[in-house]
C-alpha cells in the first residue's frame, strides 16, 4: 500500500486539493468553489471527495494539511520608529510572512494616527523600534499610546508581535498584556543598522495568524477548520518557493527565481535572489535587504478587485482608450460576481488580458521598491532581476490558458518600460498542478517528498 498526504489550499475564490504520494508523485487534484457564504468546510469536503474518487487503489491517506487565504488572508499593520529604517524593516518582514500590509505608522503616533490604524482593520500589529541597545523612547511611547487607545477603540485589541529593541521587549509585552492585548516577543527585525532579520517575526506572525485570525474569521461553524489550517497560503507558497530555489535532491540548483501568483483577490510576487556583495557591505541599505521576499497587491485580483487592475494599468501607461472602457466594464462584472466563470471566447480573452496586466503591474511594484515615506519619497528596496534563472507563473487563468508561458514571458522578461532591470535569459514555466503551496505545506516535515513533488511538476519544463 502506498502512502499519500492530502494538501489543500482554501483560497478566497477556489479551494484546491492535491494528493501527494510518498515519492513526490502527484496522484490527483481537484478544485471547487470556496463556500465562504456557508461554511468553508463544505467546499473543502467536496474537493477532497473529488480527489479521493480519482485515487488509484491501494492508497493510504495518512493526513490532510491545509493553508488558507479565505476571508482576506492576514491583514497586518506595522508600527516603527520612522519610515526609512525600522518601519521599512518591519514592513519587509511582514511581507515575507505572507501578510497583506494594510497600514504603516511611524514617528509620532497620536490619536489621529491611531484612528487611521483602526480604520485599516488589521488582524495583527507588528511593533518594531530601535536597534538592539539603541533608542528605547519611541517604542515605549508607541506602546503606551496603543495600550491607552484600546479603552476607546476596541478594533485595536488585536494580537501584537513585538520585534523591537531587545532591551524593552519584555516590558512592552507586559504593558500590552495588562490591558488585554495578546502580545508576544521575538528577536528584533533590525538588530543593527543594515541587518534585516525577518525569520523570527515571520514565524510569530504565522503562529498568531493560526491562533487568533483563522478562528476569528467566521469561515466555519466548526472549530475543526482552525485545527486543520497549518499556514496562511502566501506563507506556504513562499516556503515552497524557497525550497525550489535551494535545489533538488540530485544537486540541481534552480538559482534566482521569481514567482507570480494571480488570484481572485490579490496578485502576489515572490523572489529569491542571490545576495549582492556590494549591497551587504558598506553600501547596504540601512533597513537591510530582503533577498527572499514577497509582496502582495490587494488591488490586482481577477475577481474581487478586478477594477483595480484596470486603474493600475492605466496609471502605468499600459492601457489606452477604448480598451480602458471595455476592460473597466468587464472588471466591474467580475467584481460584482466573484464566483462567475467565463464561457465564451471573448470573456476568456478578457481574463487573459487582465492576468497579463496584473502580472506586469505587480512585478513592476515588486522590483522597483517601495515609497514608505509618501508619494514623493524615494524608492527603496528595488531588485535587480537580471540574474533570475526561472520565472514561475501560478493562478487559475495561467494554468488553464494555452500558450501561458508566452503570455508570462511577455509580461515579465519583455516589459522594457517597467523601470527595473529585467531577467535576461529566464526559463519560464507555469505551475499547472499548483504544487508550490502543497510543497510548502510539506516542507517542514517531509522536505524530500516536497522537493520531489517540485522536481516532477516544475523542473521538467523548459
Amino acid at each position: 500500500m502506498t502512502g499519500a498526504i492530502l494538501c489543500a489550499d482554501v483560497g478566497s475564490t477556489y479551494t484546491k486539493v492535491a494528493a501527494v504520494a510518498d515519492d513526490g508523485a502527484l496522484l490527483a487534484t481537484a478544485a471547487r468553489r470556496t463556500t465562504g457564504d456557508t461554511d468553508v468546510l463544505d467546499g473543502l469536503a467536496d474537493a477532497r471527495r473529488a480527489v479521493e474518487n480519482e485515487l488509484p487503489a491501494g492508497i493510504d491517506l495518512a493526513s490532510m494539511r491545509v493553508c488558507s487565504s479565505a476571508g482576506g488572508g492576514l491583514r497586518l499593520a506595522v508600527i516603527g520608529n520612522e519610515p526609512l529604517v525600522t518601519a521599512t524593516a518591519a514592513h519587509r518582514a511582514g511581507l515575507s510572512a505572507g501578510a497583506k500590509v494594510v497600514h504603516i505608522a511611524a514617528g509620532t503616533v497620536d490619536s489621529a494616527a491611531l484612528i487611521k490604524l483602526a480604520e485599516a482593520d488589521p488582524d495583527i500589529i507588528l511593533l518594531a523600534g530601535g536597534t538592539d541597545g539603541g533608542d528605547e523612547t519611541v517604542v515605549r511611547r508607541h506602546t503606551a499610546v496603543l495600550a491607552a487607545a484600546v479603552v476607546d477603540e476596541p478594533r485595536l485589541r488585536v494580537p501584537v508581535v513585538v520585534a523591537a529593541n531587545s532591551a524593552v521587549r519584555d516590558d512592552v509585552v507586559a504593558q500590552l498584556g495588562a490591558v488585554g492585548i495578546p502580545a508576544s516577543a521575538v528577536a528584533n527585525v533590525l538588530p543593527k543598522i543594515g541587518v534585516l532579520q525577518p525569520a523570527p517575526a515571520r514565524l510569530a506572525l504565522r503562529e498568531a495568524f493560526l491562533r487568533h485570525v483563522i478562528a476569528g474569521k467566521g469561515l466555519s461553524r466548526s472549530g475543526r477548520f482552525e485545527s486543520l489550517v497549518h499556514a496562511a497560503t502566501p506563507d506556504a507558497v513562499l516556503a515552497g518557493v524557497e525550497l525550489l530555489a535551494d535545489g533538488t535532491p540530485d544537486g540541481r540548483t534552480v538559482g534566482d527565481l521569481v514567482v507570480v501568483d494571480v488570484g481572485g483577490a490579490t496578485t502576489d510576487v515572490y523572489s529569491v535572489l542571490t545576495p549582492d556583495a556590494e549591497l551587504t557591505g558598506p553600501r547596504r541599505e540601512v533597513a537591510g535587504t530582503a533577498w527572499r521576499s514577497r509582496t502582495v497587491e490587494g488591488d490586482l485580483g481577477l475577481r474581487h478587485t478586478a477594477s483595480g487592475i484596470v486603474a493600475a494599468a492605466s496609471e502605468e501607461g499600459l492601457l489606452q482608450e477604448p480598451e480602458v472602457t471595455r476592460l473597466a466594464a468587464a472588471a466591474q462584472r467580475r467584481t460584482e460576481a466573484p464566483a462567475w466563470l467565463p464561457e465564451d471566447v471573448d470573456e476568456k480573452a478578457v481574463d487573459v488580458r487582465l492576468t497579463e496586466l496584473a502580472v506586469m503591474v505587480a512585478l513592476r511594484r515588486h522590483a522597483r521598491g517601495e515609497r514608505l515615506g509618501g508619494p514623493d519619497a524615494p524608492l527603496r528596496g528595488g531588485k535587480d532581476l537580471r540574474p533570475v534563472d526561472w520565472i514561475v507563473g501560478s493562478g487559475g487563468v495561467l494554468r488553464n490558458t494555452p500558450h501561458a508561458t508566452e503570455i508570462l514571458r511577455t509580461a515579465t522578461a519583455a516589459d522594457t518600460a517597467g523601470g527595473y532591470p529585467l531577467p535576461e535569459a529566464p526559463t519560464v514555466v507555469v505551475d499547472t498542478a499548483y504544487v508550490l503551496a502543497a510543497a510548502g505545506l510539506l516542507a517542514n516535515d517531509h522536505p524530500q517528498m516536497a522537493l520531489d513533488l517540485l522536481k516532477r511538476n516544475l523542473l521538467h519544463s523548459n
